[in-house]
Formats: structure tokens, sequence, C-alpha cells
């Protein structure tokens, strides 16, 4: 008999079984792309975030994704879960760890997630990373597009202040005060005239008006443009890019995620 998932619980499996047909394409492509199976307990887990984030109605606004940890090979951890490939700028085997995800060089190493920042709703975004590891030095940014240009998105730390600093879909910046920059971190607009800012330390509220999104790509680890405020040196896990959505039940279930991964490796 094939077991129950029930919402909001972990479901103990010591074996896969496919539950969700997303999930067991992703996996399917996740090894072709490794060249070899995932552990059981890795597709489980996969499975169980898949399950989770439609259990808790958030996986529909979700449009552009990717675990990057998990697969055995950076080819495999850049299959999309959702969306579209990123490309891939100058990332190498050496920069990937399966447990803790992709680390960026603060200097040429970026994706291009190829999802325009326009392809969202004005007043329906919102970008998050999963940092493993928080970025050092100088300013950078986890994702974005536009620097400072009409409707640019950007999530980011401000070298002068270590704070946060964000854009959803506005020229305007809103910079947060002091926060943890590990675990999950977004932004997430559902009104004309505010958004939400998610941290480890807490939500914030952004009184920014909104403005007709900037048209082009939005980078990973990195702006796009690359500009003053350039490319992160953080380890990520994982990125997602898309519609409004809850951003609290999207942690606990990358949070989870991620958790369980480190588990299964052995």
């Amino acid at each position: 008999m094939s077991p129950i998932y029930v919402p909001g619980k972990v479901t103990l499996r010591q074996t896969w079984q496919p539950m969700d047909a997303d999930a067991a394409a992703y996996i399917t492509a996740v090894e072709t792309a490794d060249g070899q199976a995932l552990e059981e307990k890795v597709k489980i887990a996969i499975d169980n975030f898949v399950l989770g984030c439609k259990a808790d109605g958030i996986w529909s606004s979700i449009k552009a994704s990717c675990i990057l940890a998990g697969a055995r090979t950076l080819a495999g951890a850049l299959v999309p879960l959702v969306g579209t490939a990123p490309t891939n700028f100058n990332f190498v085997s050496g920069d990937y760890d399966r447990e803790i995800g992709l680390i960026g060089d603060g200097s040429t190493k970026y994706l291009d997630s190829n999802r325009n920042n326009n392809a969202d709703p004005q007043n329906s975004k919102h970008v998050a990373v999963y940092a493993s590891t928080a970025a050092t030095g100088a300013a950078h940014c986890y994702i974005g597009a536009g620097t400072g240009s009409t409707g640019a998105t950007n999530l980011g730390v401000l070298q002068t202040s270590s704070k946060l600093y964000t854009r959803s879909h506005s020229a305007l910046p809103f910079n947060a005060g002091s926060v943890t920059s590990t675990g999950l971190i977004g932004h997430s607009r559902a009104s004309s005239t505010s958004y939400l800012l998610y941290t480890q330390a807490g939500s914030l509220t952004g009184t920014t008006t909104s403005q007709a999104p900037f048209n082009g790509n939005l980078h990973v680890f990195a702006d796009n443009p690359i500009g003053a405020i350039t490319t992160s040196n953080a380890r990520l896990a994982f990125y997602s890019i898309g519609e409004s959505l809850d951003l609290a039940l999207l942690d606990a279930r990358v949070t989870d995620l991620i958790n369980a991964i480190g588990v299964a490796i052995p």
C-alpha cells in the first residue's frame, strides 16, 4: 500500500515511491544529468517538498526555481525544479557541495535565471534564496534585475551598513535593519503600495509603490546589469522567482528540504 501524505507533516518513508508527478519528473531529469541515481532519502525529501508546497497552496506561484543541493553533480543541481534552466556563468564543479549548495566568488560567477523580471504581474512578485553561508566583504546582490532602474527587483546587502537592501518592482530601495543573513531571505509583493521582506530575524514592510517591471532577466548571485552592487560570495542552496506567496510557508518547506538532504547524504 502506498504511504499517505498528510499536509504539514513529514511522511516517513525508507523507500521512495513516486507520490507526485512533478517531483518524479524533476528527479528523473536530475538523475539523467548526474548519470546516476540519487539516494532514496534524497528523493523522498524532494517528493515531500513538492507535495508540501502544493498542500500549502504556494506551488503554483513558483515560476523559476532550482534546488542547488542534493544532486550529485553541478549539472544536476542546475536542472530546474520549475521553469527554464539557468545559464551558468563561470561556476565549476568545485563550487558545488551536495549538502549546502553552490558558492559564489563575489566577482565573475552568477546564474542567469532566464526568467524576465517583467514575466510576473506588477503587483504579484516574489524572489527568495536560501543562504547556507552568508556573504562576506563587499556589498553584494543575492538576486536581481535592474539595479536602480524603474521597476527593478533586488535582494542584497549594503557594504556601508551591512543592511539588507531590496527593491520589488521599484526604483526606490527599502533598506532593512540588522538581520540574520542565512536561511531563507526574500520578499513578496501583493499590493501596489507595499511589500513584505522576510528574514530569519522577522518580517518587515517596505512601503514603496510598484512600477512597471524592469525588462531584463533576473540573475542569481548578482544583479542585472552587474553594477556597483555586484555579485555575491554567499553559498546558496535554493532560489525561487515568481508571483506573490507566503514566504513563511516557503521557508518551512525549504528548511525541511535542505535539512533532510543533509541527513540523507552519507
